[in-house]
Formats: structure tokens, sequence, C-alpha cells
């Protein structure tokens, strides 16, 4: 690292846990981060402010006055304006040495799981179980981590499903794929401004933490928070043999 690099991170530096060795990890990482909305604005910037040296963002949404309420990203000049690149500009002003990638595109299998072999670690900021299921089968055909977010009303949760683990449940193995779950959007069910950032804000401490290897993740846990009586809420998540993506039966 140079001597702007240092002074840049010196708050990072100085924990023992990171160190310059720590730092040097991030900035020779490569993060994926698929959703550039509530979960995503703020996961991206924590990943750009942390050095990151290298973040790809995929959205194929554009930036609309609705959003602007906890998107944080974005501003009101940039309604209009794909969210990716909204997005990258905002992390490029934060951090404009590392490099970032804007994709705007919806993503599919085979795109994914090209996206995914790239990335040190994905984080799934996404807000419908499709593409949440899709994210995950990539990340355990890849044995990438996946580090996953969502926040609706004043509900929100994070968790890390991580394959290199070996016994490690996937998010299938608690969301079963072949069960129907109802996506509420937060269109029509509201969601709290700064919940998203507080799960977003999680899901950037947790991939930082897995790309410098410290600290215990959540993988195998699920955390749940009640922002209306701000309570947490942890659960232990296990592993399904019989899972048709990550089991021993697949």
């Amino acid at each position: 690292m140079n001597d702007e690099q240092l002074l840049r991170y010196s708050r990072h530096i100085l924990l023992d846990q990171i160190g310059i060795e720590g730092q040097q990890r991030l900035l020779a990482s490569h993060a994926l981060v698929i959703g550039a909305g509530g979960l995503g604005s703020p996961a991206a910037m924590y990943l750009a402010s942390a050095g990151v040296g290298h973040i790809t963002i995929v959205d194929d949404d554009v930036v609309d006055l609705t959003n602007l309420q906890r998107q944080i990203a974005h501003t009101t000049g940039r309604v209009g304006q794909p969210k990716a690149h909204s997005a990258r500009d905002t992390m490029a002003r934060i951090n404009p040495e590392i490099t970032i990638t804007a994709l705007t595109e919806r993503v599919d299998d085979a795109r994914l799981l090209q996206l995914v072999a790239a990335a040190d670690v994905v984080l799934d900021c996404t807000d419908n179980f499709a593409t949440r299921h899709a994210v995950n089968r990539a990340c355990v055909a890849q044995c990438k981590p996946l580090v996953s977010g969502a926040a609706i009303r004043f509900d929100g949760q994070v968790s890390v499903f991580d394959p290199r683990g070996g016994d490690q449940p996937c998010y299938s193995c608690l969301f079963p794929q072949d069960q129907h779950f109802e996506d509420v959007a937060c269109s029509t069910m509201g969601v709290f401004a700064p919940l998203v950032g507080v799960v977003g804000a999680m899901q950037a401490a947790e991939a930082l933490k897995l790309l410098m290897d410290v600290g215990q993740s959540l993988a195998g846990r699920l955390l749940m928070l009640d922002g209306l009586h701000m309570e947490w809420t942890s659960i232990a998540v296990a592993r399904n043999d019989h899972c048709p993506v990550c089991g021993h039966a697949q």
C-alpha cells in the first residue's frame, strides 16, 4: 500500500484483527453485489469505503422518486438513471481508487454462474425469492460464500450461506425452492427507511469479515430484527441433507 492508502485505511489497520495484511486482502478482493436498491446501497457504499478492490454491482432497474426514501446511493438528480450506474457514481466519489463494474442487466442462471465464479463473495440484495434462489444455486455451484439480506415493513433478516464449510446450509435449506413463499414488495407493504440501512450495513460487515477471514460469520445462523421494538432474534439453521441444491442426495 502507498502512503495515501495507509492514511485512508488507517482506522482499519489499527485493528489488531485486520492490520495491514487484512486491508491488503480487501484491496485484492472482488465482491459481487446483486441489487442496487435499499440493501445494495449501504452494502456497496461500505464495501467501497472499506477498500474492496473490485466491486461488481448488478441491477436492471432505474431510479424512481419513491426509491429515495431509503435507497441512499441515489439522488433526486439521478431519477430515471440506471440504479447500477448511479450506485457506481456514488461509490466512485467515496473511493476513486477501486474498480467498479456496473451491469444494467437481468441476469439468468448462466450469467450468474459467470459472475459468481469471478467473485470472492456475493451479496444478495434483491427482493424476490426467484432471484434469491438463482443466486444461491450459483453460489453453491461455484462454492462461493453468499451474504443474504431482506427487509420489509419493520422486519429485517440477514445470514451467511457458505458452501466452503462442507456441512453448512444453503439458502434453499432455509427456504426450500420447491415450496411457495409469497413475495411482498415495498411498493405495496412499505418499509421503514433506516431498516434497510441496518441490514445492508450488516451484509457489508459479514462480507468484509469473510474476505479478511476474521471473526465468526453468520453461517448456520439467521438474525432477525424487529425494528419496531428493536429486538434481535438469532436462530440456528441446519443443513438439509435432502436439499436439492446442496444436499448429499442432489
